[in-house]
């Protein structure tokens, strides 16, 4: 069953043989895989349940507070990264744009190799085989939406490399708007597949229930201590909730799983919330004389990955579209009053094109770290020479593609928007400046802070997903991840957790 924070009256203990922290991919997903095996299993979620009901009226001012963290507003510690995260029953599967891939075997070999893990396509191939037939992911076989269509034209007519997506859904109306939880129940997230599976197994969930720390005793945890947060308000509650599990599993995410740690006092020899890499998102934006509509349709159903691996001393990145709702779009740029006034004005004709920078393959790039502030993670982010090179010449590839799908003019994000009318104009970006505070930076994607690999010295959770040193925590969520990905993760988080279930439950 399903139990809401204002369901939960007077403090709460119960024991059960596993708890999961989290709600979203990996949570859900294992949780599932374990009560089919009769196991007693307890999700315990931050976020509220939130069904159709609540979708079937887009709201941008509703939804980012209902189902973002920190009511959408979480950032870098120096505000100069804007980070996108969900936050409710379900986890950020309620709120993605449905983009699925398998994890590349590019990927996987450079982690055995330089991480020790043991992870290859074969491996994986069942478990993302059984993911993918739950979930109906399958190529998107509508024609793209005219935002989607600007890059297919603009790679089509450059001879760049560009696919179509696979997506999660099933009987989608084209609404657009997966960022703000679907309104047809189309998207086959979390609370409408495997956290349906799990409960009718007999897993309990329990939503606005955050959990503070973990207690731990004689290298094992003893209970889970969490408190029941006030829906609306992001309040605790002096309600509590104490769970005594024979095993516990994180999955709360790449910011949130290492906040718990160190609140813990488990900070894995230093190496927690280390390697966070978040593929750092730039984005360039272009005026057409047709509507383009950025706001309806498939948020995400073509991408390129022509500059994905760009050679060993490069930032490599791959391009895709972003739905453009009033505030995401109002948000994109470091534009304000009149000129902010008139770029909403022609919001019917833009369209984006997004750059994911792929960190964490180069030598000596750890990416980000996440700390505390107080007991609430802090994401710090350098934005180093490398990676500001690699964003000038992603500027530069997704005008290129804008122009040549026949944008009026293309923009960045820079204070100072600096105008692309003509390919000749591409050398204006010489003069740009990049990095932090110098242009919009964003992130979608939250990987590492608990990364998994064979030397205990850099990797605070070994190859079978055990956090060292406390034999009965188990990490199944992106924060394993030892780099990024260099797609989309959603469906490399499916497959995970489906393959690590059956090590969890050995455990119990």
């Amino acid at each position: 069953m399903i139990v809401e924070g204002h369901q939960i009256e007077g403090d709460l203990t119960r024991s059960c043989d596993v708890c999961i922290i989290g709600s979203g991919a990996g949570g859900a997903v294992l949780a599932a895989s374990l009560a089919a095996r009769g196991l007693d299993v307890v999700v315990l979620e931050e976020g509220g349940y939130h069904q159709r009901s609540d979708f079937a009226k887009p709201d941008e001012r509703w939804s980012y507070p209902a189902l973002y963290q920190e009511r959408g507003g979480r950032t870098t510690d120096d505000l100069s990264i804007t980070i996108l995260q969900g936050r409710a029953v379900g986890g950020t599967t309620v709120v993605n744009w449905t983009t699925c891939f398998r994890t590349p075997e590019r990927i996987l070999a450079h982690w055995r190799s330089e991480h020790g893990t043991t992870l290859d396509s074969a491996t994986l191939a069942p478990h993302f085989e059984a993911v993918e037939a739950r979930l109906n992911i399958h190529p998107w076989p509508v024609p793209p939406n005219g935002n989607n269509d600007v890059l297919r034209r603009g790679c089509e007519a450059l001879g760049w490399e560009h696919d179509v997506l696979r997506r999660n859904v099933k009987g989608c109306a084209s609404s657009g708007m997966c960022g703000l939880g679907c309104p047809v129940d189309a998207k086959q997230a979390m609370h409408l597949t495997y956290l349906v599976d799990a409960v009718g197994d007999g897993a309990t969930v329990y939503a606005d229930v955050r959990v503070d720390r973990l207690e731990v005793e004689a290298g094992r945890v003893k209970s889970v201590q969490a408190v029941v947060m006030q829906r609306g308000v992001d309040r605790p509650t002096p309600t509590r909730v104490t769970i005594t599990p024979k095993v516990v599993v994180s999955s709360c995410g790449a910011i949130n799983g290492p906040a718990l740690f160190l609140r813990s006092g488990l900070d894995g020899g230093g190496r927690v919330g280390r390697r966070t890499f978040i593929h750092p998102v730039v984005a360039v934006l272009a005026e057409y004389e047709e509507r383009i509509q950025p706001f309806y349709g498939a948020p995400q159903s073509v991408s390129s990955h022509e500059f994905v691996d760009r050679g060993p001393d490069q930032y490599g990145f791959f391009l895709e579209a972003a739905p453009l709702q009033p505030m995401l779009a109002a948000s994109a740029g470091w534009v304000f009053g009149e000129t902010l006034d008139a770029q909403m004005q022609r919001l019917p004709h833009l369209s984006v094109v997004i750059a994911l920078h792929v960190d964490g393959l180069l030598a000596g790039d750890e990416g980000g770290t996440v700390t505390l502030k107080g007991d609430r993670p802090s994401v710090s982010y350098p934005v180093g020479p490398r990676l500001q090179a690699a964003m000038k010449d992603a500027h530069v590839a997704a005008a290129r593609v804008h122009l040549a799908a026949g944008a009026k003019v293309a923009f960045t994000t820079h204070p100072s928007t600096v105008a692309l009318r003509t390919v000749e104009d591409l050398a204006l970006l010489e003069k740009a400046t990049y990095g932090t505070h110098q242009h919009g930076i964003f992130t979608a994607h939250q990987m590492g802070g608990l990364s998994m690999g064979a030397d205990p010295a850099h990797h605070p959770v070994d190859p079978g997903l055990r956090f060292r040193g406390v034999d009965n925590v188990f990490v199944v969520d992106g924060s394993v991840l030892p780099t990024a990905l260099g797609v989309n993760p959603s469906e490399t988080i499916y497959g995970l957790a489906h393959w690590a279930a059956d090590g969890v439950a050995a455990a119990v």
